[in-house]
């Protein structure tokens, strides 16, 4: 297609000419349907692949194609786009796999859905970031409050809401170790932490605690409780450097992520999630790592 031949996405030369006979390749394999389409595609899998190249990631399509190196592209190579270009972007790469790669299941395509970046979970890099930065912080009172908010986020899929009504004694301890956080408001229910933040929770908790008094368990001190509690903490919380911002949607859409692919029974999943529609579920989807439709085939079959 003379589109493809033609088009040059605006790339430093020596990038180009690195990346640019594979990329032409695999937009001709793919047959898109118009010549815009076959700029669109060629164009957003350029500069994915000089982003790949210039972090010494292997710059093949097949390589870059992928939902993780789609998503790990936009999270890295795409900090300059604002909501909406990422998701134009994403779009374009996606439909690019799948015309170039096939369906993800053999049987068909998946049901398409949209992501977002309040939705996008933390990698295990950016999760030990924000330990270490919690970790780190100048007083007590702000070390404390950000373990707490990780513990509740990525150890019990917690939300802002949920967090702030809290009290220490709500959080208990049984005898085999397992920790759960009887959760207050119209979601009423008890979660149980996750092993690896259950220390962590049980710390933050001793900390806020006094004997024979009850006391929220974020922010103790602090008697007005407010839609912004958790956001105004956040404002005053140091960042460290290369650190990503904590953001409790964020955590809970980790710790979603991470049930859905630890293949949690749904039922179980939506109740310790306070759930009762699938609609968060929706939205955290897109990050959730497909099987191999080798993989794929065996689960269909054997179910």
């Amino acid at each position: 297609m003379d589109a493809i031949e033609q088009y040059r996405p605006r790339l430093p030369a020596p990038v180009w000419e690195r990346i640019g006979a594979d990329c032409r390749r695999a937009v001709t394999r793919a047959q898109p349907g118009s010549p815009k389409q076959a700029r669109d595609w060629l164009g957003a899998l350029a500069h994915a692949a000089a982003h790949a190249d210039a972090c010494g990631r292997p710059t093949k399509a097949e390589h870059l194609l992928t939902p993780e190196a789609i998503e790990w592209y936009l999270a890295t190579g795409c900090l300059h786009l604002d909501e909406s270009s990422r998701s134009n972007r994403r779009g374009r790469l996606n439909k690019l796999r799948r015309a170039l790669l096939g369906p993800d299941l053999i049987t068909g395509d998946p049901a398409a859905y949209s992501g977002s970046d309040s939705s996008r979970p933390y990698s295990r890099a950016e999760q030990a970031q924000l330990y270490a930065s919690a970790r780190s912080q100048p007083t007590d009172a702000l070390r404390y409050g950000c373990l707490t908010l990780l513990a509740l986020g990525f150890g019990c899929g917690l939300d802002s809401p949920e967090v702030i009504p809290l009290r220490t004694h709500d959080v208990r301890e049984a005898s085999n170790g397992a920790v759960g956080v009887g959760v207050r408001g119209p979601r009423a229910r008890v979660v149980l932490c996750r092993t690896a933040w259950a220390p962590v929770l049980t710390e933050a908790t001793a900390w806020a605690a006094e004997p024979s008094r009850s006391r929220y368990l974020f922010r103790p001190e602090s008697h007005t409780r407010g839609t912004n509690t958790v956001t105004n903490f956040l404002a005053r919380a140091k960042t460290e450097p290369g650190s990503p911002a904590m953001a409790m949607g964020r955590t809970r859409a980790t710790w979603l992520v991470d049930a859905i692919e630890a293949r949690m029974h749904l039922p179980t999943l939506m109740a310790a999630a306070g759930l009762t529609t699938l609609r968060s579920i929706d939205r955290v989807l897109p990050y959730v790592r497909n099987l191999t439709p080798e993989q794929a085939a065996a689960a269909l079959k054997e179910f």
